[in-house]
């Protein structure tokens, strides 16, 4: 950080607190002790899904999630389960530092979570997301199963 007095680019962090959404740093220049004040802020770029139809939305975590609960209905799978898989998922994807995702990637992510959960919901799910149309498709992904 450049010291606003004499322009040395090092300085020392004496105080560092949280306030209103972003970080107060008080600051001392190594070169003429002149003590200033800097704040930060969390840079927060969206993560947005590009859809089958090349539509772009925002990422929704509370949508992914009550598309997981549709899978899992009357199957022995808790909401913590849902939740944690929807965590874990926003999290892999913002870790990727990507700005776009396609939500085939997404699906693919549940695919895998759900695989390792419970497998009738593994089916359900990708019944929709992969859009079976005949019966043939299902019994070519459960043989893949076993």
């Amino acid at each position: 950080m450049r010291c606003p007095e004499c322009g040395f680019e090092d300085s020392k962090v004496i105080d560092s607190r949280p306030t209103d959404g972003r970080i107060r740093r008080r600051r001392e220049c190594l070169s003429c002790k002149c003590r200033f004040t800097t704040y930060e802020i969390v840079e927060n770029i969206p993560l947005m899904v590009v859809k089958k139809d090349h539509s772009i939305e925002p990422f929704d975590s509370m949508k992914l999630a009550e598309r997981i609960r549709r899978a899992t209905i009357k199957r022995p799978v808790s909401f913590e389960t849902i939740e944690t898989m929807v965590e874990e998922i926003e999290a892999e994807l913002k870790n990727n530092l990507q700005k776009e995702v396609s939500s085939a990637q997404i699906g693919d992510m549940v695919l895998e979570k759900l695989k390792n959960t419970d497998v009738v919901a593994y089916i359900r799910f990708a019944s929709v997301y992969k859009e079976f149309t005949d019966a043939q498709s299902f019994i070519s992904m459960i043989s893949e199963l076993e």
